[in-house]
């Protein structure tokens, strides 16, 4: 299965948002980084609301609530269900809290190998220009 995120259209494994690397915190992050979802976000930290409640709170439309929630679904920060007609979103705070507390150890790891060739092959060269 495959997730595409926002406007740009690139496809997420999904195997990467499970398990993580640099895509998931891209992805995870990038749906944090707009205003509008990370009030969503903020809202639905504080309980399960329905999609017309967002509307109402939001003063925007259903479609432009839909495509936030997506973003923030595909990043695995919101879950959804359904209740006849009516959709419910809820933050997913295990989720949530697994990526931050993954993302720290992510920071705190070591380099790999390639990597440290990188750093190290450019390091000092600002200072030869």
């Amino acid at each position: 299965m495959e997730y595409q995120y926002g406007k740009i259209g690139y496809n997420i494994p999904e195997a990467i948002l499970y398990f993580g690397g640099d895509k998931m915190y891209e992805v995870f992050f990038k749906a944090l980084g707009e205003p509008t979802r990370l009030r969503i976000i903020r809202l639905l930290a504080q309980e399960e609301l329905c999609v017309c409640e967002l509307e109402e709170i939001l003063k925007m439309s259903q479609p432009r609530i839909s495509q936030h929630l997506r973003v923030l679904k595909q990043a695995r920060l919101v879950t959804e269900r359904r209740e006849g007609t009516k959709r419910y979103c809820k933050l997913d705070h295990d989720n949530y809290q697994h990526t931050l507390k993954s993302f720290m150890d992510y920071m705190s790891s070591p380099l790999k190998e390639c990597e440290l060739e990188e750093l190290y092959s450019v390091k000092g060269s600002c200072l030869a220009k």
